[in-house]
C-alpha cells in the first residue's frame, strides 16, 4: 500500500476540496483554479508512471480510478452549481462512472481486475480538458465553445466506453450460452 504512486493518488484526493472551493462563482474562470486543475491532472499522469515503474498494487488499482472520479465529478458538479455546466451531461457522466465503479467492485470481489480501456482513458482526458477550458479565464468567457464541445465529446465517449465495458461484461455469459 505504501508506494509513491499511492501517495500521489491520495494527495490528489486530499487536494480536491481545495480546488472545488477556488472555482469562482462568476463563471469568468480563475487562474488559481486552472493551475490547480492542471497540477492535479499532471499528478494523475505521474501516479500512473510511478505505478508502472515501481509496480502497481491492488490498493492503487482501486484508488486511482476513485481519485479520477472524485476530481472530475467534484469539479463538474461544482461547475454545475456555479451554473456553468448544464446538469444533464454531468448526470450522464456520473451515472456511467457509478455503474462502472460498482461493476469493478463486484468482479473485483471475485478476483477479477478491470483495467481502464484505451477509450476510457481518452474519455477521462476529454473530461479533464473540458473542465480545464471552463476554469481558464481566457476560455471560460471568450471561448465557451471550447469547453461546451469537449464536454459533449466527453459525454459521447462516456456512453461509448460504458457500452464497451457492458459488452465485455456480458460476453462470457453469451459465449457460455452458445456453447451449451
Amino acid at each position: 500500500m505504501a508506494t509513491w504512486a499511492n501517495a500521489v493518488t491520495v494527495s490528489r484526493i486530499l487536494v480536491s476540496p481545495i480546488l472545488f472551493t477556488v472555482i469562482p462563482d462568476d463563471n469568468a474562470g480563475a487562474w488559481l483554479a486552472a493551475w490547480l486543475w492542471f497540477g492535479l491532472c499532471v499528478s494523475d499522469v505521474l501516479d500512473g508512471y510511478l505505478a508502472r515503474r515501481q509496480g502497481s498494487t491492488k490498493f492503487g488499482a482501486f484508488l486511482d480510478p476513485l481519485a479520477d472520479k472524485v476530481l472530475v465529478l467534484g469539479a463538474m458538479f461544482t461547475l454545475v452549481s456555479r451554473e456553468m455546466f448544464a446538469i444533464w451531461p454531468v448526470l450522464i457522466i456520473a451515472v456511467r462512472e457509478v455503474i462502472v465503479s460498482v461493476y469493478r467492485v463486484v468482479v473485483g470481489a471475485r478476483g477479477v481486475t478491470v483495467p481502464a480501456s484505451r477509450l476510457a482513458k481518452i474519455k477521462t482526458l476529454s473530461q479533464q480538458v473540458s473542465i480545464g477550458f471552463a476554469l481558464a479565464p481566457f476560455s471560460a468567457v471568450d471561448m465557451t465553445y471550447s469547453w461546451m464541445i469537449t464536454l459533449w465529446l466527453a459525454v459521447a465517449l462516456t456512453i461509448i466506453s460504458g457500452l464497451q465495458y457492458a459488452v465485455r461484461a456480458l460476453r462470457p455469459a453469451f459465449v457460455s450460452r452458445r456453447t451449451k
